[in-house]
């Protein structure tokens, strides 16, 4: 009888490939929309005293030009005279990324939580405690962070950024001594948009929607909404630069799996706020070169501390020889063993439509081609195999690092 059930995997590829796709469109538009309300409530000017723009009550204006055209917005300091009958509201392309990235994170991480999430030699977890882990981070991370907005420490911003930053990245300590490297990475970066989101759904298009109300009852609308709005709106464009990086953090192994993993995504993350301050000053008018040099500066002394040792190379010609041929067929064995159940044309591995990266390993001559990133990704980092479902040892890593710095000879095997 017919069993479709082998096609779920190659199906499960498609919907990673559109949810993902659909998740960078809507991201762009999220993010896009806020970087330019954030640079428009920067760089507005208030208007002429006595003028009639003031006598509005526009609090600021500018004149730009775009495609052709001039383009004159202006903000209200609460409200118009009189409600216009057609407003823009910005809130589906929050709505729709959080939405999409969610989808994204069932499809990669949670139907598959046994190898994305679970590194057994960071804890004994089952697929359902990974799960619960990773979505009661989400909670916590949104009530800790709102809390944190209705306290008085909120007015200090300064004090308010740091224990916000030092919540990020104890929460990141925290989750990579429970799930895989990449999944704590990729949690952390959801907790953000979680409270991103939420602060448009909970308390942005909530405050918008009251002082819509209170003018079409006739009533003066409380500048409290506005100034609440503000504030979150400030917060999420902070927060869009470490969530990008957290977005494809999981093509860099060198940093989700580091020991010190969580510091590195705290050195990461505060390099994009102190860059992201940097433009936002810069919109007010001020050139404060210190912050981008500052995070620049913190990213190449990253790169440096996390340098690995340069391969100890071993002399060719004490490497050629009958023992070539022996050793490389132990490593052909070890790729067979712990790798090709995924790096093949039609993987075995459950979960798994295609080799990833369209890495494949079952000849020699891929086997060649492909010694680099082998010596990177079982020795150097240990990102390989994926949360070592296949139980690659240290002695077989040992031996793939002797062969790679031998000259990663393929011995002639056929």
């Amino acid at each position: 009888m017919f069993d479709p059930g082998y096609l779920a995997p190659y199906v499960l590829e498609w919907l990673n490939l559109l949810v993902r796709w659909l998740h960078i469109i809507t991201g762009i538009a999220w993010i896009g929309a806020s970087f330019y309300f954030v640079w428009l409530d920067n760089t507005i000017k208030p208007p002429a005293p006595g003028s009639d723009l003031e006598q509005k009550g526009v609090a600021g204006e500018l004149w730009a030009v775009h495609g052709g055209g001039f383009y004159n917005p202006q903000k209200y300091l609460v409200a118009p005279a009189e409600l216009p009958s057609e407003l823009h509201w910005f809130k589906w392309e929050a709505y729709s990324t959080w939405l999409s990235g969610f989808a994204l994170l069932i499809i990669v991480y949670y139907m598959n939580a046994r190898a994305m999430m679970i590194d057994r030699s960071v804890a004994e977890l089952s697929s359902a405690q990974a799960i619960g882990i990773g979505i009661g981070s989400l909670v916590v991370g949104w009530v800790v962070y709102d809390l944190l907005c209705r306290s008085p420490l909120v007015q200090r911003q300064l004090a308010f950024g740091a224990t916000i930053f030092l919540f990020l990245v104890g929460s990141s300590w925290v989750l990579t001594h429970l799930l895989s490297g990449r999944a704590a990475y990729l949690h952390v970066g959801a907790m953000i948009g979680t409270m991103m989101v939420a602060n448009v759904a909970m308390l942005i298009i909530p405050g918008q929607r009251k002082m819509v109300n209170a003018m079409l009852a006739g009533q003066k609308p409380d500048p409290v909404h506005g100034i609440k709005a503000k504030q979150r709106s400030v917060h999420n464009n902070y927060f869009t630069l470490p969530v990008l990086f957290i977005m494809i953090s999981n093509h860099y192994a060198m940093t989700y799996n580091h020991p010190y993993a969580w510091a590195v995504l705290g050195v990461i993350m505060l390099a994009g706020v102190l860059i992201r301050h940097f433009f936002n000053l810069r919109h007010k008018g001020r050139i404060e070169w210190k912050y981008p040099v500052a995070g620049v500066l913190l990213l190449l002394g990253l790169g440096v501390l996390l340098a690995p040792s340069p391969p100890t190379r071993v002399d060719p010609a004490a490497a050629a020889g009958p023992d070539t041929a022996a050793q490389f067929a132990e490593v052909r064995t070890i790729m067979a063993a712990r790798c090709v159940s995924c790096h093949a044309a039609q993987p075995t591995q459950p979960g798994f439509a295609a080799a990833p990266l369209g890495v494949m390993l079952g000849t020699p001559e891929q086997i060649g081609q492909h010694a680099a990133r082998i010596y990177q990704q079982t020795v150097q980092t240990q990102a390989m195999p994926l949360a070592n479902l296949t139980h690659m040892t240290d002695a077989e890593r040992a031996v793939l690092k002797v062969w790679f710095e031998s000259g990663a000879k393929t011995g002639g095997q056929p």
